[in-house]
């Protein structure tokens, strides 16, 4: 379980918060010069950013969602897996424009182990959603806003909703009844509301803000001990 969202007012901004089973994946906040990511143990001994920000303004997040078999994983020269396209997005090897271009070329699917949605967004708050076997979308609005169930096709994943999980229509309605601007501390608050408890606690919870190029970060649900990465 896992929340994103994009905010365009007069600043851009983003937030997410990271929701997982530890016994299920290792994860670690990881600061580099050019980059901020939670960093994700995988079999090949690396830690992945699929999760992260770029220097440039690049954010890319990956939530689970409940898979369909048109976006069941394929190998093969036209096709990429979600999970490439964001870690190289986070990455800057590649840039807005150059993933729209991908888009129209090859078929984007699952990671063989895993069924991903994927939200991207640059600097200047250009968005993309991207459903492997539905989809994908330019956002345009106010905001944008995912939470583990299919943005392009609500119906598709309508009955694996679990009972009782609003997130996302406590962020959408805190989202609508912003102005022209939408804070850091309104941001963060935001992601406090909706963080979540339990075996799939939410255990990074992140707001970049485009005009500061910074990070303000939290860890394990410990809003009051906010850390701050700022790109140089």
């Amino acid at each position: 379980m896992c929340l994103r969202f994009v905010y365009r007012g007069n600043e851009v901004m983003t937030g997410f918060n990271f929701d997982i089973d530890l016994a299920q994946w290792d994860h670690q906040v990881i600061e580099e010069e050019d980059r901020f990511y939670i960093g994700i143990m995988r079999p090949d001994g690396i830690r992945h950013s699929y999760h992260g920000v770029n220097c440039n303004g690049n954010v890319g997040t990956l939530l689970y969602v409940h898979g369909n078999p048109a976006g069941a994983y394929a190998g093969g020269p036209g096709t990429i897996t979600i999970a490439d396209l964001t870690e190289q997005f986070i990455q800057a090897r590649l840039f807005l424009d150059d993933v729209l271009r991908i888009l129209r070329i090859r078929r984007i699917v699952y990671a063989p182990d895993a069924t991903m949605q994927a939200m991207l967004s640059d600097r200047e708050g250009r968005t993309l959603v991207i459903e492997p076997g539905i989809g994908w979308r330019l956002e345009k609005g106010r905001y944008s806003l995912m939470a583990n169930e299919s943005v392009l096709d609500w119906e598709s994943t309508r009955p694996y909703r679990t009972e009782g999980d609003d997130r996302y229509q406590q962020a959408d309605r805190i989202l609508r009844s912003c102005g022209e601007t939408l804070t850091i501390p309104e941001s963060l608050e935001l992601l406090r509301q909706v963080k979540q408890e339990g075996k799939w606690a939410t255990r990074v919870s992140f707001v970049y803000s485009a005009g500061e190029q910074a990070v303000y970060y939290v860890q394990n649900g410990q809003f009051r001990q906010i850390r701050r990465y700022a790109f140089h």
